[in-house]
């Protein structure tokens, strides 16, 4: 090789980006902080689809981890609004897709958005437990964490278990304010109870994240299906699009082709003792859980007589349901006052860990 085949690292190259890697919930994202990434968010996409590794299925050349639960990212900044310490913005970016969308929130990742703040020092810790009240920039709703930060260090151990998540952690109490309607079209965007799509009943709901309801039956399935089975069934992820298509138009959110939700999720009777069980696509892709707004949405339909789902539910008479998905349980608690036009949710709120993987800076490439 001589000199005139030796070049100087590109500019993209010799870049290097705080990053804490970080599992919430049954997520796993890069999380930063605002001031570390481009102010202009068409910079920003770009240089976070370079560190994902996106487009690329196996996301080989980034950190993601080829999967939609694992290619996510929160920005997180000290909070402007009245009431909330820090915001937190977040982003979905597509694995095979050089997309990058933030039509949605995730309470997966929120989990960690606390401990966040804590270890880059945007919110100080309290003595035995810190409580960090977080503006969901994505739906301007607000959201309170609570966690263990015994002598102001963030404890990660602990012994709260997650369906999905192996071993245990630390609990992070997440409650919920002004969550329905996150896309700003209503609790139940349709305006109606139920609609026909495809010929199919669905019930379009929204409390922190939209989500279509249907029955599995009504898709010839039993809904016990497994993850595997559910992705190699072709003509069921066309079904799921088409029916996804056509409800997004009827909630008001457009053409959503190139987005991520809203989310599917086919109900069936539970099978394992809690109130329902859940299939869930995000938004073709089979999920192997259920992301938490996305279950206390589903939570908040089952507890409207004559929505889908609610006569398949075993309604415990308390706020907590239990949401049965593939790999186990998610329990959240919802109260709506159904006695109003159209319902209000009063509140709702999830137990979920989070655990520090990676504290660096990353490269893009």
């Amino acid at each position: 090789m001589n000199a005139a085949d030796v070049r100087p690292p590109s500019e993209a190259a010799l870049t290097a980006v705080p990053c804490l890697l970080m599992r919430g919930g049954t997520s796993k994202g890069a999380y930063f902080r605002a001031e570390d990434l481009p102010a202009d968010a068409a910079e920003r996409e770009d240089l976070l689809l370079r560190i994902m590794g996106s487009p690329d299925p196996r996301q080989i050349d980034g950190i993601g981890g080829a999967h939609p639960l694992t290619s996510k990212v929160a920005v997180v900044s000290p909070s402007t609004s009245p009431g909330a310490d820090v915001d937190y913005l977040f982003l979905q970016l597509g694995v095979a897709e050089a997309t990058v969308t933030d039509r949605q929130n995730c309470g997966n990742l929120l989990a960690g958005v606390g401990p966040f703040a804590v270890e880059r020092g945007l919110v100080p810790a309290g003595d035995g437990e810190t409580t960090v009240r977080i503006r969901m920039v994505n739906s301007d709703s607000t959201a309170v964490a609570r966690f263990p930060t015994p002598g102001g260090v963030v404890e990660y151990a602990g012994d709260t278990a997650i369906s999905g998540v192996p071993g245990t952690a630390a609990p992070v109490v997440l409650d919920f304010a002004d969550t329905a309607g996150s896309t700003g079209h209503g609790l139940l965007p349709t305006g109606r109870l139920v609609d026909t799509v495809d010929g199919v009943p669905v019930t379009c709901v929204d409390n922190g994240m939209p989500v279509v309801v249907a029955r599995a039956a009504d898709f010839g399935l039993t809904g016990y299906e497994t993850v595997d089975q559910l992705k190699a069934d072709t003509a069921l992820r066309e079904r799921i699009q088409s029916l996804r298509l056509q409800a997004a138009e009827l909630m008001g959110l457009g053409d959503v082709r190139e987005s991520s939700v809203p989310k599917t999720t086919l109900v069936a009777p539970p099978v394992d003792g809690g109130t329902i069980c859940t299939r869930t696509f995000i938004p073709l892709e089979p999920h192997t859980s259920i992301g938490v707004l996305g279950a206390v949405s589903v939570a908040t339909a089952l507890l409207l007589d004559g929505a889908v789902g609610h006569e398949l539910a075993k309604l415990p008479g308390t706020s907590r349901i239990d949401v049965e998905h593939p790999t186990g349980h998610l329990q959240v608690e919802v109260e709506v006052d159904a006695g109003e036009t159209p319902p209000r949710v009063r509140r709702s709120g999830v137990v979920r860990t989070a655990r520090k993987l990676f504290d660096g800076t990353v490269f893009p490439r």
